[in-house]
This record gives C-alpha cells, sequence and structure tokens, in this order.
C-alpha cells in the first residue's frame, strides 16, 4: 500500500512553493489516494453499489405506486439518483481527512518538502475521480435495466459534466465537516445528516408538486433540485435554462464558501 514515505519522490524541495510545485505535490498525493482505492475497491462501494440498491428499491418497491408504470418512473428518478450517488460519495472527502488525522498521517506529510494545501487538494481530486466513475457506472447500470436517454450526446456530457461539478462542490463542503470534526464516526454521522434535507426536500425521487407549499416552497431554492431538474431535462428532454442558472449560482457559492473555510480550518489543524 502507498503511504506518506512513497511521497517524497514527487517532492522537491528545490521546487519551492509556487503553483507548479503545488500541483505536482497535489498530483502526487491524488496519486496516493487513488492507489489506495486501488488496493480497497470496497472504497467504491458508496459511487457504485449503494445507489444501484435504491434504485431497485425505488423503481420495483415504490414505482408502481409513485408513477403510473415503472418504466415511467425509472425515467423520472434515474437523474435523481445519480444525483444521491454525488451525497454518498462525497462523504469520503471528510472521512478520509478524519481518518488521516486520526492515526497519524498528517502528522507525517506535514514533515514533508510538500505545500501544505497539497493534501487537502489531492484529497478532493482523488474524490473526484470516484465521483466521476460513479456516475458513468451508474449511467450504464441505468441503460442496462430499462433507462432510455432522450437527447443527443452533447447533452449527455453536459449533464456528466455538471454532477461531477456539483460532487465537486458538495466535496468541499464534506471536507470542511472532516477537517472541523475530530472523530472519524461524528463526521460520517453529520456528512449524512446534513444531506438527508437536500435530497428529501428535492425533486430527486418524486415530483415537487405534491409536496405541501412549505416544503414545496423550500424544494425550489433546493441545490439539489436545481442540479436534478437541469440533468433530468438535459437527458430526457425539456427546458433547463432557468434551472442551470439556479445550479451554477448554488456550485459557484459553495465553492466560494467552502474552499476558503477548507484551507483555513486546515491550517489550523497543522
Amino acid at each position: 500500500m502507498t503511504t506518506a514515505t512513497q511521497i517524497p519522490a514527487f517532492a522537491d524541495r528545490r521546487s519551492g512553493g509556487g503553483p507548479r510545485a503545488v500541483l505536482r505535490h497535489s498530483l502526487a498525493i491524488t496519486r496516493r489516494n487513488l492507489v489506495q482505492v486501488r488496493n480497497d475497491p470496497g472504497q467504491l462501494l458508496d459511487a457504485t453499489l449503494m445507489p444501484m440498491v435504491f434504485t431497485l428499491i425505488f423503481v420495483y418497491v415504490f414505482g408502481g405506486a409513485i408513477a403510473t408504470d415503472q418504466h415511467t418512473y425509472l425515467q423520472y428518478l434515474m437523474p435523481g439518483i445519480m444525483v444521491q450517488t454525488l451525497a454518498f460519495a462525497s462523504r469520503a472527502s471528510g472521512i478520509g481527512l478524519s481518518v488521516d488525522f486520526g492515526n497519524g498521517l498528517m502528522d507525517r506529510f506535514r514533515s514533508l518538502p510538500i505545500g501544505r494545501s497539497a493534501v487537502l487538494t489531492g484529497r478532493v481530486l482523488s474524490d473526484l475521480c470516484r465521483l466521476a466513475l460513479g456516475q458513468l457506472v451508474m449511467l450504464t447500470f441505468a441503460m442496462i435495466i430499462g433507462f432510455r436517454v432522450q437527447t443527443g450526446l452533447l447533452e449527455v456530457l453536459f449533464a456528466l459534466g455538471l454532477l461531477i461539478v456539483y460532487g465537486f462542490a458538495l466535496c468541499w463542503v464534506s471536507a470542511y465537516i472532516g477537517l472541523a470534526v475530530r472523530s472519524p464516526q461524528t463526521v460520517q454521522t453529520v456528512g449524512f445528516l446534513w444531506t438527508i434535507p437536500l435530497q428529501f426536500g428535492s425533486s430527486m425521487f418524486v415530483p415537487t408538486a405534491t409536496m405541501p407549499p412549505w416544503l414545496r416552497a423550500f424544494s425550489a431554492i433546493n441545490p439539489t433540485t436545481l442540479v436534478t431538474d437541469t440533468a433530468r431535462a438535459l437527458l430526457n428532454g425539456g427546458p433547463y435554462a432557468a434551472s442551470l442558472l439556479g445550479a451554477f449560482g448554488w456550485i459557484a457559492g459553495l465553492l466560494l464558501v467552502f474552499v476558503p473555510l477548507s484551507v483555513w480550518q486546515y491550517r489550523r489543524r497543522t
């Protein structure tokens, strides 16, 4: 298994602390984290197997009660499940950082000639790779069980790009939680709890028109609803300009808030 002791091969004391050196160090940490995933494929379950299970339960257990038929509900549900996959997989950023602090690995990183932000950036970049893989797996699984894309290749690529960027923003939220909360178990719990309102108070599983007015009002501004509706329109057809604008606004806002907060909290702990 790749450990921190292998990082010096990628870190050069003569490279200084410039952007190129930080980028090289970040990619080295990213590689280290991805090698860990290769050695422990179970880390991919939250981005692959778990969303598949949710899909089967919702389509074949609840689908007939929610929609007129299971195929119609599958077409509606799958973009939402792809967004839910991001919520599941993004929690790994916070958990991974918390574990690295808990087992003393951060002390080892601190003694190495690498940029201080490289560890944080490398963690998020490696989790971004997991998110991208999860989206491809889920789209393939959806096609196997009967989901059909109603638009073209460009729309599909645009939808995947939007989902991955939203997942990138969620990773930074998770990273901040992992840095602010000391216990990995608590990080996992908090990371699960804060996403519940965003998932179930959205158009992810059911149309928002069926919700009470107060919940419908929350859902209308919920970033999960905006991202889900945009992805749904890009894959199934339909207008998406308004929801896309709102989705990009939320993504930009999350990044502007939680990237600096994560960096600040990381520096406090290191």
